[in-house]
Parts: structure tokens; C-alpha cells; sequence
């Protein structure tokens, strides 16, 4: 009995001193806001266990003592008292004496934490305890705050984001996280807002030129296919690169501005969009964008920027400090890349994981846009209200942020790509090696022959036909007999067959691809159909759902208008006598190899760095430097524009201030007039002009009207991609109310447009002649 009474009493010390230790060894209060309430309720708890311990030792003690007087007064204790001798117990009487003074203890504990306890709680209501009384403030400057409280009482567990920022339910961790991670409530001002000044950003790294390629293939990456057929063409186009970038090198004289830090995420090649081009790049899929990919990462990389590759949504996120969750939450730490280059699929993926930072940093990004995307199908509300909604529109994006393959539209931002240039030996030994009466057609797939039967044997009445078209060795094409069909050839090869055939045909489709100007930088002719009516988003599936309303007259517009004959024939292929009579006259026609400028890779360097360096779409553009006043009565300061000599146009006044950060440089504007059927695109163009939208902000005034003595009986600003317009036959005259809608694209023929016009670089049609 004394031994399980001694077990019992060991037992119980050992518990106790373990439930104390882990009682006491809990956080201080007050170690963060985010854990008084955890830690109050804690400490409750401590209290309340300290009470029972004291119970429970005084209740084991009265136990004992009931034991002890038992086992005196029993015959029991008296027989066995020579086998268990009395000292042998004297042990006992002392740990009864350690408990009693234990109990003591616990009980003085229980009392000193009460204290402590009361003290807390009454500090608690008084500062930090606000987390359950906080108000929500009302501030005119942050109207926005009451609602998005009531929205984070609701749903607040909708993404565990918001937890991750301290969120914990109640009020105040509300008004905390919408006061100092997002910005719709004022700062609270019993937080500790006081921070230590943050050290000023380091100096820039100046940008400089590299002399070797062989890094970007690290970054490029593996595991694709996609990305190993962008490597091979980098590889193979290495010697041409740095040869460009030392020459450019030489023309900017060592200003080449500061390094930049840019992430490159390439989404139409990541998991989560499908990545179907990766499987079809050894069977004939389409590969343009690939190509312009690869040269966009060559050109930033050789420029001297800093670069970051990412093909997964999860590179995307890490790389960006995107905190766990559903993407709700904005980033943990501010953007630390300068430029963001993306498609579609990745702007799509940015604005679904970086919650309000995507807002805040969006003006950061360039999107590779193969076809192009109108302001009136970017303004959101505007595509909405006037039924240019697409799947692809709607971002609100400044239109100069959209970056084409070619120069679809002056609204956006001709990025393009190259193609391999040839040294004065190479022109001469492919003019020597051509085979005048060879033709290659432009087409991989199959389905691209269909229903092509009578050309082709129109063509081979003149010439032999070669294809490119891919098959499978159980399954031949279906192509006509007579065609020489290599398969899918590698690159380098595919140059080859173009290095020795007279004719390049197209058959309408693919639409705008690079193919064409390797075919004509080789030595060929390009021969393409023209489209009447025009394809567009209208009348052809193809272009459905697509941001523009471009109506494309040729299968390769480009090459129509700024190439052209004797390098480009387009003919009508419904009229056969029309397309026997090209095919001969393009027998007699002999053409050297021909690349536009810009597609070399001088050109798409010299472009790129000129965007880099001037682009800002972070900082809206100062309003246009009046000229000086003629008299301090005059209601507004006159326009800085003047009309020319021949009274057709308006000019940049010689008199007026240009704001010398402006880009481009405003005294190569000019205004016309345009007809009722034209846009400002076609207006520019009749005139050996480019239309330039940056300068839409110079023309946006009744002044201009009168200057062009344009009589307006009214005028209203509206939204509308037209605008500034004159409905000339009832004296209305319009002008542009929202900036994003300012667009070279379209036109009605109630309207006659102005037209902001700009000169250009013999070859770059992206620069003006002091762009660079």
C-alpha cells in the first residue's frame, strides 16, 4: 500500500512539473498582433490548470494522511513491524512535506497569474486588444474601404492567401491587411507605421553589348521540343547576331542606357495552356511563333539586359513572389523585373496569380501578339458597349504594348523577327545555282493542297513542283503525283530547296508567316492570291474571335505593300488566264535576293533597343508645350501646329516648344485629312507616311479644325475609336474623350479622320528618322 501510495505521489510531481513547464514555455504576449487573442485564451487556460494542480495536490495530500492514520491503528502494521522497519518509510514523510510545499507554490503561481492576466486584459482594451473593436474609418480619400471589409468578412477563407497576410477574422486583421498589403483603407493609427528608411537603390548596370550566345542557350532551357527547335535556330544563327550587335554597337557610340531586368514567360508553351505547339513541331505544325520567340530572346540577350526564362506556371509564380493561395493576394514584395515579355496565354496566367499587383505593374508588360490587337477592342468597356468584345481584347493595355510579327497596325508595336541575311558571295553563287523552272510550295499540311488541283496543274505545265508537306511512312500525303514531296525538312535544309527554286507559291494559307521573306531573302518569287472580298473577323473563320477588324487583302499583306514586284506577285486565282500570265512573265523575271532592313538582324536589334529605351507606358505623357502666348486675353494657349506652305497638312510649328523627352520626336508630325473610306493607317501611307498614335494628343482640339478650315457648328467629346473626326456634311465635329481609344485602324465613311502622320527610316518602318 505505502509503494502504490508512493507510485501515486511520484506519478502526480512528475505530471505536474511537465504540465508546468509546457504551460510556461508558450510565447510572450504581445509577440505580434496577429497572436494576442491565441495567446490571451492561453493563458486563461494556464490559469484554470494551475487551480486544478493546486486541487488536485491538496486532495492527494488529505489521501495520504487518511492512509497513514489507517495503517497506525491496524494490527497489520504491528505483526509486520520487525520486516518493515519504520526508517526504511521515513522517505515518505519528506516527499509529503515536498508536495504540501509544491501545493504552496502552484497556489501562489495561480495568484501572480491572475494578476497578470487582469493586467494584460486591461492593457489589451487599451491598445493591441482593438483587434475585436476596430472601426471601420471613414475616409473620403479611401471610398472603396467599407465595402471591401464587408467582402472580407464574407470571404475571407475563399483563398488562403489571405491567411498566409496575417488574416485571422477579425476586424482588425481586415483593416490591417486592406490598409498595408492592398490600399483601400488608410493606415490604422495605433500600427507601428514608423520603418527604417530603406537604402537608396544601387546604381544602374549599364547595358553592353555580348559577344557570346552560348549563355542564352542555358537559360532557353530543355524538355520541349519547341524549345529545342528555338535553340537550334539561335545556334545557327549565332554568327549573323554578333556580327549585327558589333555594328550596331558602333552606331550608338557606347549609349546603349541602363541594364534592364526582364522576365521572358513564353505561355503558350506552358502545361496549363496546353502547350500544343511542342508536339507539332516534327510534324509540320506551325512554327512563326517559335521563330519570333527565339529572335526576340536573342536580340534582349545580345542588347546586354538581364534575362529570365520561364515555360511552367510555377517558374512564373516564383519568379514573380506570388504568395500561396488562389492568386487573389498581391505579390509579397514588389515587381523585381523592369519588363515582362508574354503572349496572351501568360497575360492571362499574370492576371489570375498576381491579384492587385497585376494592376499596379501591368504597365511593365509587351505582349507578343502575332495578328495584333485595335484599341476598340482593347478598351474593355468600350468592346463591351459597341460589340467589340473577342476572347482575346478587353485588357485595357496602352495599344503600343501589343507587339506584332508585322506592321499590321501603327496602334501596336512592330516587334518582328529575322531572317538570314546573305554576304555578297552567297547572292552570287544561289543567282548561279537557281533552277529557273523550279517551284516550291508554302504549305506542311495536307489539307492546304485540298481543292488546289487546277493551279497546280496549271504550274506544271511551266515548271517542277516541289513539296514540304509532313507524312507518316504508312500514310503518303495526298498530294498530286506529279509534286516532289520531301517530307518536313530541318531548317537548314528547307533553305537549301529555297536557295535553288525560281518560284515560292502560296495557296492562301498560312496567313502572314515567315516563310515568304525566307523564300524571297533566298532569291525567289513569291507568288500569293489576293482576296476579294478581303478576309476579316467578318467573313472568314479564320480571323473570328480575333482582336482587329484588319481586312487582309493577300495571304501576306507585308509583302504585298512593302516589298511588292518584281519580288511579290499577287494575283487573283479565280481568274485562270491571270495566273497562266504571272506564272510566264515570272519565268522571264530574273531578281536577286532581297531582305527588307528591318528584318535583318541589324534592323529587329536597332528596334528593340530603341523600344526599351524610350517606351515608358508607366508614366503618362505630359500634355503638349503650348507655344507662346500672342496675347495674355487669349482664352487658350494656340496649337503647336502651323499649316505647310501648300496649304494641305498641318506641321509642327517652328515656333513652338517640343518637350525634348517626348518619343517620338514631335516635329515629325504632320496632320491630313483623310477621305471618308480610309483609315489613318491607308491616309499615312498614300502619303510615304506612317501613322503615328502617340501624337493623337496633338490633334485632340477644336483648334485643329478651325486650322484646317474645317467649319464645326458643334462639338463633342464621346468615346470613339473614329475620333477626332468631322462629319463634314453637317458641320459636327467630334473629339476623342478616352486616350486608349486614340487608333489609326478604322474608318466610316460618315466621317473624315485626322490623321497624325510621322516620316520614317528608310527600311524601319517602327522609327522615325531621329528615333534611334
Amino acid at each position: 500500500m505505502r509503494i502504490f501510495v508512493l507510485g501515486i505521489g511520484f506519478f502526480t510531481l512528475c505530471f505536474l512539473m511537465t504540465s508546468l513547464g509546457g504551460q510556461f514555455s508558450a510565447k510572450r504576449l504581445g509577440d505580434s498582433p496577429f497572436t494576442i487573442r491565441t495567446e490571451v485564451m492561453g493563458a486563461l487556460e494556464s490559469r484554470g490548470v494551475l487551480r486544478r494542480m493546486s486541487d488536485m495536490l491538496e486532495l492527494l495530500m488529505k489521501r495520504m494522511d487518511i492512509l497513514a492514520r489507517l495503517e497506525n491503528g491496524t494490527d497489520f502494521h504491528k505483526g509486520d513491524e520487525a520486516r518493515f522497519p519504520l526508517d526504511r518509510f521515513q522517505p515518505a514523510a519528506g516527499l509529503m512535506e515536498r508536495i504540501q510545499a509544491i501545493a504552496q507554490n502552484v497556489s501562489d503561481i495561480a495568484i501572480k497569474v491572475d494578476q497578470i492576466l487582469r493586467n494584460s486584459l486591461m492593457n489589451a482594451k487599451m491598445g493591441d486588444g482593438r483587434r475585436d473593436q476596430c472601426e471601420v474609418p471613414r475616409d473620403p480619400k479611401y471610398p472603396d474601404c467599407a465595402g471591401k471589409v464587408e467582402w472580407m468578412r464574407a470571404r475571407w477563407t475563399s483563398d488562403p492567401c489571405y491567411a498566409f497576410f496575417g488574416v485571422d477574422g477579425t476586424e482588425c486583421s481586415f483593416l490591417i491587411y486592406l490598409s498595408e498589403v492592398e490600399w483601400f483603407c488608410p493606415p490604422l493609427p495605433w500600427r507601428n507605421q514608423t520603418a527604417a528608411p530603406s537604402p537608396p537603390p544601387p546604381p544602374r548596370a549599364q547595358a553592353a553589348f555580348r559577344s557570346n550566345l552560348a549563355p542564352l542557350l542555358e537559360l532557353v532551357g530543355t524538355g520541349k521540343e519547341s524549345l529545342s527547335f528555338m535553340k537550334k535556330r539561335i545556334r545557327h544563327l549565332a554568327q549573323q547576331w554578333l556580327r549585327a550587335a558589333r555594328r550596331l554597337e558602333q552606331k550608338l557610340k557606347g549609349q546603349q542606357g541602363d541594364q534592364k531586368h526582364i522576365l521572358i514567360h513564353i505561355g503558350f508553351l506552358t502545361e496549363e495552356s496546353g502547350d500544343v505547339f511542342s508536339p507539332r513541331v516534327l510534324k509540320g505544325g506551325p512554327l512563326g511563333e517559335m521563330v519570333q520567340w527565339a529572335d526576340i530572346l536573342a536580340a534582349l540577350f545580345l542588347l546586354g539586359h538581364s534575362l529570365k526564362v520561364t515555360v511552367s506556371l510555377k517558374e512564373l509564380q516564383s519568379n514573380l513572389g506570388v504568395p500561396p493561395g488562389r492568386g487573389n493576394c498581391p505579390l509579397t514584395n514588389p515587381l523585381p523585373f523592369d519588363l515582362i515579355y508574354t503572349d496572351y496565354h501568360g497575360l492571362q496566367q499574370m492576371k489570375q496569380h498576381m491579384g492587385l499587383s497585376f494592376k499596379k505593374y501591368r504597365c511593365r508588360v509587351r505582349v507578343i501578339d502575332t495578328f495584333g490587337t485595335e484599341p476598340a477592342y482593347n478598351h474593355e468597356e468600350y468592346a463591351t458597349l459597341r460589340g467589340f468584345r473577342t476572347n482575346w481584347g478587353y485588357w485595357n493595355l496602352h495599344p503600343s504594348q501589343f507587339m506584332t510579327m508585322f506592321p499590321h497596325t501603327p496602334d501596336n508595336s512592330f516587334m518582328g523577327f529575322v531572317s538570314e541575311e546573305l554576304n555578297q558571295t552567297e547572292r552570287q553563287r544561289i543567282k548561279s545555282n537557281k533552277v529557273g523552272s523550279m517551284a516550291v510550295v508554302y504549305g506542311k499540311e495536307a489539307s492546304i493542297w485540298k481543292g488546289k488541283e487546277k493551279f497546280l496543274a496549271i504550274l506544271n505545265k511551266y515548271m517542277e513542283i516541289h513539296g514540304t508537306v509532313y507524312y507518316e511512312t504508312q500514310r503518303p500525303p495526298e498530294v498530286p503525283a506529279f509534286v516532289k514531296n520531301h517530307g518536313l525538312l530541318p531548317q537548314h535544309e528547307f533553305q537549301q530547296l529555297l536557295r535553288k527554286a525560281k518560284l515560292f507559291i502560296g495557296f492562301g494559307f498560312p496567313y502572314e508567316g515567315p516563310a515568304p521573306l525566307e523564300a524571297i531573302a533566298n532569291g525567289c518569287v513569291f507568288l500569293q492570291a489576293r482576296f476579294n472580298p478581303p478576309h476579316s473577323s467578318l467573313n472568314h473563320e479564320f480571323f473570328r474571335g480575333k482582336p482587329t477588324s484588319r481586312e487582309v487583302s493577300s495571304q501576306h499583306p507585308y509583302a504585298e505593300d512593302f516589298i511588292g514586284k518584281p519580288h511579290v506577285w499577287t494575283v487573283d486565282y479565280n481568274n485562270s488566264e491571270e495566273f497562266e500570265a504571272a506564272i510566264k512573265t515570272i519565268l522571264r523575271t530574273q531578281v536577286d535576293p532581297y531582305l527588307p532592313y528591318e528584318y535583318t538582324c541589324e534592323g529587329m536589334l536597332e528596334r528593340i533597343h530603341a523600344y526599351i529605351q524610350h517606351q515608358d507606358f508607366c508614366t503618362m505623357p505630359s500634355p503638349p508645350p503650348p507655344a507662346k502666348a500672342q496675347s495674355p486675353a487669349m482664352q487658350s494657349p494656340p496649337s503647336p501646329l502651323a499649316l505647310s506652305p501648300n496649304a494641305t497638312h498641318l506641321v509642327w510649328s517652328p515656333s513652338a516648344l517640343r518637350d525634348p523627352h517626348a518619343w517620338p520626336p514631335a516635329d515629325s508630325l504632320q496632320v491630313w485629312l483623310s477621305e471618308g473610306r480610309h483609315s489613318c493607317t491607308e491616309t499615312c501611307r498614300r502619303r510615304g507616311l506612317v501613322c503615328e498614335p502617340t501624337f493623337f494628343r496633338f490633334l485632340n482640339k477644336k483648334e485643329v479644325f478651325l486650322q484646317l478650315s474645317i467649319t464645326c457648328d458643334s462639338t463633342e467629346y464621346e468615346m470613339n475609336h473614329l475620333y477626332p473626326a468631322v462629319a463634314e456634311n453637317v458641320h459636327e465635329c467630334y473629339l476623342q474623350k478616352e486616350p486608349l481609344l486614340f487608333s489609326c485602324a478604322g474608318h466610316n465613311t460618315k466621317y473624315r479622320r485626322l490623321c497624325p502622320c510621322r516620316d520614317y527610316r528608310e527600311g524601319q518602318v517602327a522609327l522615325c528618322r531621329d528615333c534611334l
